[in-house]
């Protein structure tokens, strides 16, 4: 298979066992991201919590200071004044109950959430739909808000969500192989530092375990958890 060869010639000069400086990790990414399209860097942080207690959750949303290269979908539920707001500041799906009615019907256009206070018991009911995707607004992550504009403008920017997953680890795009190394050095260590602020109260022993980077196409490199801050 081509794509087998590929990875191998990829995974050529990467040491598995060794732990790599996070600038030479992300050089060696960048130089093995050789598809015919703009990659996207992936970051994976192994945490020290067992998510499957309240007491150990771990999710945010951080502003990457250079963007994820990535153009989000954004959908808003919201009514009146709040809808021309988020229309105005570019959301591109707005609605009421009609939103409702299209997600209810598996027609999901947008790839980040956002509604106002008012329209959670309405929204609350896509629950099944959107909660398997991620996408369900929570105030604690700031898609559940009165600034509509400034959540839509945040998203659009290069804001990321992050959530432990059920193994300990937080996975987040954090550009694309088009970006520079000092870039892609400058959003990883945002990201490392939004997940440390999220440390839960639950969290015993060494939080940030194990880190590696990679791209959608390439083999993974192990970065040394000290260079990440």
């Amino acid at each position: 298979m081509a794509i087998g060869k590929r990875l191998k010639k990829a995974r050529e000069g990467v040491d598995r066992t060794k732990l790599y400086p996070l600038d030479e990790a992300v050089k060696m990414v960048k130089e093995r991201a050789t598809s015919k399209f703009d990659e996207t860097i992936e970051v994976a942080l192994n945490l020290g919590v067992d998510p499957r207690h309240a007491d150990q959750m771990v999710r945010g949303v951080v502003m990457l200071p250079n963007g994820t290269g990535r153009t989000l979908r954004v959908g808003v539920f919201a009514r009146g004044a709040k809808a021309d707001e988020a229309k105005a500041a570019g959301a591109d799906v707005v609605g009421a109950e009609d939103l409702v009615e299209q997600v209810q019907g598996g027609n999901i256009n947008f790839d980040r959430c956002i509604a106002t206070p008012d329209m959670m018991p309405l929204v609350g009911r896509l629950g099944k739909v959107l909660g398997p995707r991620g996408m369900m607004p929570n105030p604690k992550i700031g898609t559940v808000t009165m600034d509509v504009a400034g959540a839509v403008k945040g998203a659009k920017g290069g804001s990321v969500e992050f959530r432990v997953e059920k193994a300990g680890i937080v996975q987040a795009g954090v550009g694309k192989a088009s970006f520079t190394e000092e870039k892609l050095v400058e959003n990883i260590k945002a990201l490392a530092d939004a997940v440390t602020k999220a440390k839960p109260t639950g969290a015993k022993g060494t939080y940030i375990q194990r880190v590696a980077v990679s791209s959608s196409m390439g083999p993974g490199v192990k970065v040394e958890p000290g260079s990440i801050h």
